[in-house]
């Protein structure tokens, strides 16, 4: 038996619960938020039997896509006296995946 922590972002989550539900699979849903851009994203929580795991990786890995984000920041010159907003293009999305062993697990 395996648990499996799923973070994926808001957008792509009911896509992902959605088809992992479709092919049999319990799903616990948490809200959380990332700490790098502070947007939302939603930790999934399974419990799984080893041998679904590469089918659950899979399903994960198909609906969570990653996509380019234009974030503004902020560049201090002359010493910090002038604010200049800067945009840069950085890549959000996708899935990060842990996965634990679990020793015992009881369902009552």
């Amino acid at each position: 038996m395996k648990l499996l922590f799923a973070i994926v972002q808001d957008e792509d989550a009911g896509k992902v619960m959605s088809e992992l539900n479709k092919n049999g699979f319990m799903v616990t849903k948490l809200a959380s938020t990332g700490g790098f851009l502070k947007s939302g994203n939603t930790t999934l929580l399974m419990g799984i039997d080893e041998q679904y795991l590469k089918d659950v990786l899979a399903i994960i890995e198909t609906h969570s896509k990653s996509r380019k984000q234009i974030v503004n920041a902020s560049n201090s010159l002359s010493g910090g006296n002038i604010m200049m907003p800067i945009t840069t293009e950085i890549t959000v999305g996708g899935a990060t995946v842990f996965i634990i062993d679990v020793e015992v697990y009881k369902k009552f």
